[in-house]
């Protein structure tokens, strides 16, 4: 089958989170329907090393002591977002804005081990809505949605990588035309993993139902980056959809924590 290609980019910035007193935590290693938000209709590894610094001193939760080498929370999650992260999930994608209205951001994995630490995965730049980020998302309004969605399913223009959530493989995922900033669109749906906000979990993400309302928009992916803003998504590069298809699974119940860095924080 012939097939488009784009060149897939974007802007990357780089976080680094300091936890606790004395401690730093870096990463060792370093997104068709006519109801995506992003595309053409315009719609709606993992280690870590504590280093240590000039105090041994805990302070607070989720902070590093000599004992532990990873979080017990997930840095940079205030108390009201955590509180919406379901008991049972054990693997977190947070999609951390750089700025209120801002496109672009930052996505970590992180997991939780079995004896209730976290591990975060390599930081990988990646996109959201164009103006950025609300808690009140409504169809067309160029920004992406914050707050805590599960992620149930997959899908894609391209077959099946190995995906752990169900997959559904269609040529009915098809991107066309171009981006805000000019870039080209043909491969932004070759991989797609639905967020669950507005939409029935356990269907197609080509699935249009909208139990909110068609009102408050709809076709939430993370999909794969084409270089610039979406129109409610969010996206990583081909690759690491590629390795989020081979890792999130159903049996860890996964969630999407997302929005700018300040409403997460709360």
């Amino acid at each position: 089958m012939l097939r488009r290609r784009a060149g897939i980019g974007a802007a990357a910035f780089v976080v680094l989170a300091v936890v606790g007193a004395g401690y730093v935590v870096m990463d060792r290693h370093g997104a068709g329907s006519a109801a995506a938000d992003s595309g053409r209709n315009g719609g709606s590894g993992h280690g870590q090393a504590a280093v240590p610094g000039a105090s041994a001193k805990a302070a607070g939760p989720g902070t590093l002591s000599v004992k532990d080498e990873a979080p017990t929370v997930i840095p940079g999650l205030g108390p009201k977002t955590r509180s919406a992260i379901p008991a049972a999930t054990r693997q977190v994608l947070v999609a951390s804005g750089k700025a209120k209205n801002s496109a672009d951001s930052t996505v970590t994995l992180w997991s939780r081990t079995a004896d209730g630490h976290w591990s975060a995965g390599a930081a990988w730049p990646a996109h959201n809505a164009l103006r950025g980020w609300t808690d009140k998302h409504h169809s067309g309004d160029l920004h992406s949605p914050i707050g805590v969605f599960t992620l149930s399913d997959a899908g894609g223009f391209d077959a099946d990588p190995g995906a752990k959530l169900p997959y559904h493989h269609s040529s009915a995922f098809r991107a066309g035309g171009v981006g805000f900033d000019g870039e080209p669109l043909d491969a932004a749906f070759d991989y797609v993993i639905a967020i669950d906000y507005n939409r029935v979990p356990g269907t197609s993400p080509l699935d249009g139902t909208q139990p909110l309302g068609a009102n408050r928009g709809g076709g939430i992916w993370v999909h794969v980056d084409h270089g610039g803003p979406t129109h409610g998504c969010v996206s990583v590069s081909a690759a690491h959809m590629v390795d989020l298809l081979h890792t999130l699974a159903p049996a860890d119940h996964p969630v999407i924590v997302m929005g700018d860095h300040a409403s997460l924080s709360a």
